[in-house]
């Protein structure tokens, strides 16, 4: 199963059920993994984790 379509079953997921409120938790934990990802090697990773 392709990434393409994990989005799109979970687009289909929240369409037919109305689960609206779902989306800003699942885009705000791809941010912060991608903000921990993309950090990880950089000199500004020391700072990133004092936040939390």
């Amino acid at each position: 199963m392709s990434k393409l379509a994990i989005v799109s079953e979970f687009w289909d997921f929240l369409k037919e059920r109305k689960k609206w409120w779902l989306a800003p938790i699942v885009i705000f934990l791809v941010l912060l993994g991608a903000l921990i990802i993309f950090t990880e090697g950089s000199a500004v990773a020391p700072f990133i984790y004092t936040l939390f």
